[in-house]
């Protein structure tokens, strides 16, 4: 049997990919345009409600139409065009850019004439696009490379992802700051337009497989959901991290902690919100080298442990740079547990059922984010900014260890050895 390319010293084995450099490109370009929006839009509907509510909300309206579409959109992803998929679906955020950029102009006067709703719209949009995106993208990966490569491929996924949420919050911040909203908002609009070039150019024929006549659409994505809940290692890692962004994820509230803790502002929000990705950033360049593929499922829990305690000593900080810090090891951390799971996902899924497992997967991890932006909203409003990261920190370090308890063959998972048997 030949060694798989993943266990030799080959880092850079997915990028001599032709297609796998053009997605990756595209989802850099997505990736930077639509984190930079989030960081101008929560800034500017802070700045004109100065309600910390508010930014619990944006989550909540933004994860409705996530979790409403996704297992519909995993369905259609297992049969229908996914190039084609991303590409339209990436036309709408080009659309919500448009509106926001015009929403702002000041001459227009729109938060005078209409308050936020308009903006609530947009991020509606975003949304929906999000969960059919996710699944849509998940699986387009997979049938990019060879099945030796998938470690590879969740690693430059990951740092890609990475190094996009490096440069998006940073660069939204700061043309915020400096130049003023408009500008922002038109970049996102041209980042946006330029990825659709880049997804084009990916040549990739979608899989087909043998629907039986018999098989309607919700008989499909129930076979998807029983194979996720039907399978201890997947149902694990998707539960493991979906409860740890609940609880643990204190980027929505950034912009609180920016403005009246370290008293810092736009600036110093891109800064804070840049700040995991460059330690995801380290981490992903580490990974490519030594990739988690031995001890899998002791790494994924002691990283995800370590994020919680991050978020504890984040809350209690008052000081800028310790801050950033406690960021910068949480993305660290949170990185190669998104390596681990996104390479659990691609190797433990058979290509004809991988669209609507993503789709959950985008449900369990996706919808968290959101969910979470609005858990950190709630529980600010009840507890305070301070106790409410507390306790999000503790519930994780709690998570932890009921999935260590009840998913055994998620804490003894070497991925070696399972790309190995099913070589």
């Amino acid at each position: 049997m030949n060694t798989p390319k993943i266990f030799s010293n080959e880092a850079f084995a997915v990028l001599k990919i032709n297609n796998i450099r053009y997605f990756l490109s595209y989802r850099f370009l997505v990736t930077t345009a639509t984190l930079m929006q989030s960081v101008i839009v929560g800034w500017q509907i802070y700045n004109l409600t100065q309600d910390v509510l508010m930014l619990g909300i944006i989550g909540l309206v933004e994860v409705v139409p996530q979790v409403s579409i996704a297992l519909f959109a995993g369905h259609y992803a297992d049969i229908w065009d996914r190039k084609k998929m991303i590409q339209y679906t990436t036309l709408l955020l080009v659309l919500g850019a448009a509106i926001l950029t015009t929403y702002s102009i000041p001459s227009l006067r729109c938060y005078e004439k209409f308050g936020v709703f308009p903006m609530f719209i947009t991020i509606f949009i975003s949304g929906f696009v999000r969960g059919v995106m996710m699944p849509a993208q998940t699986a387009f990966l997979g049938q990019l490379v060879p099945r030796e490569l998938l470690p590879n491929a969740a690693t430059w996924s990951s740092t890609n992802w990475q190094l996009a949420a490096v440069i998006g919050p940073a660069l939204g911040g700061l043309i915020y700051g400096f130049w003023g909203i408009v500008p922002a908002y038109c970049l996102v609009f041209s980042l946006f337009a330029i990825s659709i070039v880049f997804i084009s150019k990916v040549k990739s024929e979608q899989p087909t497989h043998t629907i039986s006549s018999d098989e309607n659409i919700f008989g499909r994505i129930k076979e998807g959901v029983n194979y996720v809940f039907n399978n201890q290692i997947l149902l694990g890692a998707f539960t493991l991290d979906m409860f740890a962004v609940l609880f643990g994820d204190a980027v929505a509230l950034l912009p609180v902690f920016a403005s009246d803790i370290l008293k810092t502002g736009p600036e110093g929000l891109g800064m804070l919100r840049a700040c995991p990705a460059v330690g995801a950033i380290i981490m992903s360049a580490y990974l490519a080298f030594h990739p988690p593929v031995n001890k899998s499922g002791h790494k994924l829990l002691y990283c995800v442990a370590a994020f919680g305690i991050c978020m504890i000593g984040f809350a209690l900080s008052k000081n800028f740079y310790l801050s950033a810090f406690l960021l910068f090891l949480s993305g660290s951390f949170d990185n190669l547990s998104v390596v681990v799971r996104g390479t659990i996902l691609q190797v433990y899924t058979p290509e004809e059922v991988k669209g609507r497992v993503a789709a959950v997967n985008s449900i369990f991890i996706g919808s968290s984010n959101e969910l979470g932006s609005f858990e950190s909203g709630a529980t600010a409003k009840l507890m305070g900014i301070v106790n409410s990261v507390i306790f999000g920190g503790v519930m994780t370090l709690l998570v932890v260890g009921v999935a260590a308890k009840k998913a055994p063959l998620l804490r003894k998972l070497s991925i070696k050895d399972a790309i190995k048997e099913q070589a």
